[in-house]
């Protein structure tokens, strides 16, 4: 009788030590496609970006719904998306406000780009 408990007690152990490890090798996976996928970034101000927000310009977009850069539907979306989730979850809206911060950042960079800093416009029409 005790070689059958000592059997069952072993078998036991090795389906919960290859289920433990299969677990650990899926997730191990999931770890490098996420890094993958933020690195692949074709700028390195995107990946800084991506890296100090959490979020790539396109889960941003996927998250408030947008489908092109624009700042008043940017804003619109996120004034709706954080009012109708006040209620019910904070995870959900910080989300929201992480992937509004993540647009805005991309909108000052494409600012930055095509010469409109708001600070040289100011400083240009004060002088």
């Amino acid at each position: 009788m005790a070689k059958y408990i000592a059997q069952l007690i072993v078998s036991g152990t090795q389906v919960v030590a290859r289920a433990f490890a299969r677990a650990i090798k899926q997730e191990i996976e999931a770890s490098q496609q996420a890094a993958q996928k933020m690195n692949h970034a074709k700028t390195r101000s995107e990946r800084i970006a991506n890296q100090k927000l959490g979020l790539s310009l396109e889960e941003a977009q996927q998250i408030l719904n947008v489908k092109t850069l624009d700042k008043e539907e940017i804003e619109r979306r996120f004034q709706t998306l954080f009012k109708s989730n006040e209620n019910t979850s904070l995870y959900i809206q910080s989300k929201i406000v992480r992937a509004k911060e993540r647009l805005d950042h991309e909108l000052t960079n494409l600012d930055e780009k095509s010469g409109q800093k708001p600070s040289e416009n100011e400083a240009g029409s004060k002088t």
